[in-house]
């Protein structure tokens, strides 16, 4: 039986404040930005949760600033890991027209730029089915919109006040009502759930596998390149083998990312 999302489809305080801190780590990993351990500036709406980074050892106080410790980069490594898994596994279901079992990713290929992709994408005969397919597989359908949010850049570190954005209200109450009206398991039915998880499985390997071929031929006659680039790919696509299972999923997900 497919998971309900949680009790009033509100996500939870340590559901809202995993999120934030996974944006605090990848800025503080990736970014820039250095974090004073003292509250000023734009900053300091933030240190309420700096202070449960450091009592649960995630980040650690050095110097003057705050650092991560060598626990908060495995949560956050754990993360690029599902995040990696999102993008191949999850993405391919965006766009399917339920009336004729088609999927947009289908065609992916046959499009030269981004802007005829998205027009091509842009059509209401296309229906997202990402959240009803976590829920099918038991995944977090909060944590896979906060994803779709991480790549389309909602969460700009760049942007002045972004601090202000992360702690106020409004992209975790625009997340929950996405959960709220998105497509579920049960309004497509359990055969036809199957059905769509396993055409989308199958694509996303042909996908990956046209990926590689073109990765092949950009990379002819560069000796050693050439090599290295074909292992890569497929060790990648043994390690997603197993999403043939309609109901597999990574056990990656199944662990909490944080404790609080």
């Amino acid at each position: 039986m497919a998971i309900q999302l949680r009790k009033n489809t509100v996500l939870s305080n340590d559901n809202r404040k995993t999120f934030k801190a996974i944006v605090i780590l990848n800025e503080m990993i990736n970014g820039s930005h250095q974090f004073s351990n003292s509250a000023s500036g734009d900053d300091a709406v933030l240190q309420p949760l700096f202070a449960d980074l450091v009592a649960n050892g995630y980040i650690i106080s050095s110097g003057s600033n705050y650092k991560v410790s060598s626990k908060g980069r495995g949560v956050f490594d754990t993360f690029m890991k599902r995040y990696t898994e999102y993008l191949k596994v999850y993405d391919v279901f965006s766009f399917v027209d339920l009336e004729k079992g088609e999927f947009a990713f289908d065609s992916y290929f046959d499009f030269d730029t981004d802007d005829a992709w998205f027009d091509f994408t842009n059509d209401d005969r296309f229906d997202d089915l990402r959240i009803a397919v976590a829920m099918f597989k038991k995944a977090d359908p909060a944590e896979i919109v906060f994803m779709s949010f991480i790549n389309e850049n909602r969460f700009d570190t760049t942007v002045a006040g972004w601090q202000n954005a992360l702690v106020a209200d409004d992209a975790w109450n625009e997340i929950e009502e996405i959960c709220i009206t998105a497509i579920k398991p049960d309004d497509i039915g359990k055969d036809a759930m199957v059905d769509m998880i396993n055409q989308g499985s199958e694509l996303m390997i042909r996908l990956m596998e046209e990926e590689q071929n073109q990765n092949n031929n950009s990379n002819n006659g560069g000796g050693g390149t050439t090599t290295t680039t074909t292992v890569v790919e497929e060790e990648t696509i043994e390690y997603y083998q197993p999403y043939y299972d309609p109901y597999y999923i990574s056990p990656i997900w199944l662990v909490p990312l944080f404790i609080w």
